[in-house]
């Protein structure tokens, strides 16, 4: 599914003009899905009072339609014109003539018709300003969302719900800024495609349920739209498969160089969750004298003891013998995990810059770490991979390129995949996947669940599991985040946000693989 810009969505409605689905047709459609969604909503609509809230542009059309079909299923409904539309108008016209009673703000002048109608009523729908918004919120406008925000803070019970209809009005459609003055609705339907500000704080905080639905469209008219939202139909499109007649080596062998003193559980939890994606041998890479600390927890692996320079910090030179190891291996992981010693940085630069023939790799954590320490890591590294930062991560790493760190996450995320020639995962709610190629991906998750430790761990380790059963690194980068992500969702209904740690979400994915299956 596309997510798209206030321009790109202005383009494909022009297409689609041009392709004979006109303006007015998805205008019906989307207040028709919309009036939908408030039905849902409400449940019987027989005398139910509905406001809705209409402004002079296509987001008031829409709202229009929308009361005409409310209406028609029964409720009492008010159109409430917050600024005088133009004439013709026909749109307005089919609303009266179907019985919505129609207020205009010119008629109210002391708003005292709009605080009875809001105090009223159980339902308001939000059509004032649709994608085109682009100043601060002044005016009427304000004056109107600062008595709707009045009454909806009243009891629960009696305060209305609230639905926007594509934006809550004061969200920026592009860059994700909420004005002082936005309602947050319980519900806001997406026209098409979901928005770049409905899927990047602050604006995903304000925006409720995001419902996204279909206002014909044509197919096909989306196709140089480089965002795309993940899905849980693409990820069953590109599950690795798992052949009858199969044997452990099917699903490929993951190296991980992994875990230092300090760190022993960053190593478990991405060999663990290498296994649990389907790879069919893991093999932890850790300093020499940890190996029996980690052993009884850690039993399904196999074990590549490191030289070190002291106990539990690998030697600089501790690459040879993972190099020498590697024959046969599919994936190979760095970073989760080892520290960030002399000793260690030097042992992770030799391993990936070096020039040496490496099966395809991820790196985290303190692998990053160390590339961003080398102005120019990415020119010695040619090969693909994929980099997993959190946002400190990044940072670092933004730091030391020609890269602007005041970009938002979207843009700083694929301009990195650009620059670097790697698949970039800007960790976080929403996370990012960013291409080489331009492409990107945003995942549909915001689980403040997920922000403790090892759960990047696991993020990393099931991604080098899903390269090892022979994913292209993009595709595991994508599939990982968002098994990772639905695997979140599961324990979240189960334990709540508060509480959850990382080796929770290792018995999760195999059950989310398979409820995708």
């Amino acid at each position: 599914m596309k997510v798209v810009t206030a321009a790109e969505m202005r383009t494909i409605e022009d297409r689609s003009e041009e392709a004979g689905v006109s303006t007015d047709t998805l205008m019906e459609n989307a207040g028709l899905a919309v009036a939908r969604t408030a039905r849902r909503m409400l449940g019987p609509l027989a005398g139910v009072p509905v406001v809705v809230l209409a402004g002079s542009g296509n987001n008031g059309a829409d709202g229009l339609v929308a009361a005409r079909h409310i209406r028609r299923w029964g409720a009492r409904v008010t159109a409430y014109i917050c600024r005088e539309r133009g004439a013709p108008d026909p749109k307005l016209d089919d609303a009266l003539r179907d019985g919505v009673d129609i207020v205009t703000v010119s008629d109210d002048p002391g708003l005292d018709r709009l605080r009875s109608l809001l105090d009223s009523s159980h339902l308001v729908i939000d059509a004032m300003l649709g994608t085109g918004r682009a100043r601060p919120i002044e005016g009427v406008f304000k004056d109107i969302l600062n008595i709707l925000s009045d009454t909806r803070r009243g009891s629960p019970r009696t305060a209305p719900k609230l639905l926007a209809l594509d934006l809550p009005t004061g969200l920026n459609c592009d860059t994700a800024e909420v004005d002082a003055a936005c309602v947050s609705p319980d519900v806001t339907v997406a026209l098409g495609y979901p928005k770049r500000g409905h899927l990047t704080f602050p604006g995903a905080g304000v925006v409720g349920e995001l419902e996204v639905v279909d206002i014909g469209i044509p197919p096909g008219l989306d196709d140089d739209v480089q965002v795309n939202l993940l899905t849980s139909g693409w990820a069953r499109s590109v599950l690795p498969d798992r052949p009858g007649d199969s044997h452990k080596g099917t699903f490929g062998r993951t190296m991980i160089v992994a875990g230092s003193r300090n760190f022993l559980g960053a190593a478990y939890l991405a060999a663990a969750s290498a296994a649990r994606v389907g790879s069919g041998l893991v093999t932890i890479a850790i300093p020499g004298s940890l190996v029996s600390s980690i052993a009884p927890t850690a039993i399904e692996p196999t074990f590549l003891p490191l030289p070190e320079s002291r106990e539990g910090v690998v030697s600089a030179d501790a690459d040879d013998e993972v190099l020498e190891a590697m024959s046969g291996y599919s994936s190979l992981l760095v970073g989760c995990g080892l520290g960030q010693e002399d000793e260690t940085r030097a042992m992770a630069e030799h391993l990936l810059l070096s020039g040496a023939d490496l099966p395809p790799t991820i790196v985290d954590a303190d692998g990053l770490n160390t590339l961003a320490r080398i102005p120019d890591w990415h020119h010695r590294w040619p090969a693909n991979a994929v980099l997993t930062p959190h946002p400190g991560e990044m940072t670092r790493l933004v730091a030391g390129s020609d890269l602007q760190g005041d970009a938002d996450r979207l843009e700083l995320t694929s301009a990195g995949a650009r620059e670097w020639s790697k698949t970039v995962v800007l960790k976080g709610a929403y996370t990012v996947v960013a291409h080489s190629d331009g492409e990107a991906e945003i995942a549909p998750f915001s689980n403040p669940g997920l922000a403790t430790a090892g759960t990047g761990d696991v993020l990393a380790g099931a991604i080098a599991g899903l390269m090892s059963q022979g994913l292209e690194p993009e595709t595991a980068a994508s599939l990982g985040v968002y098994l990772h992500g639905l695997a979140g969702e599961a324990v979240r209904e189960r334990l709540g946000d508060t509480g959850m740690v990382a080796s929770d979400l290792l018995p999760e994915l195999p059950v989310t693989i398979k409820s995708l299956r």
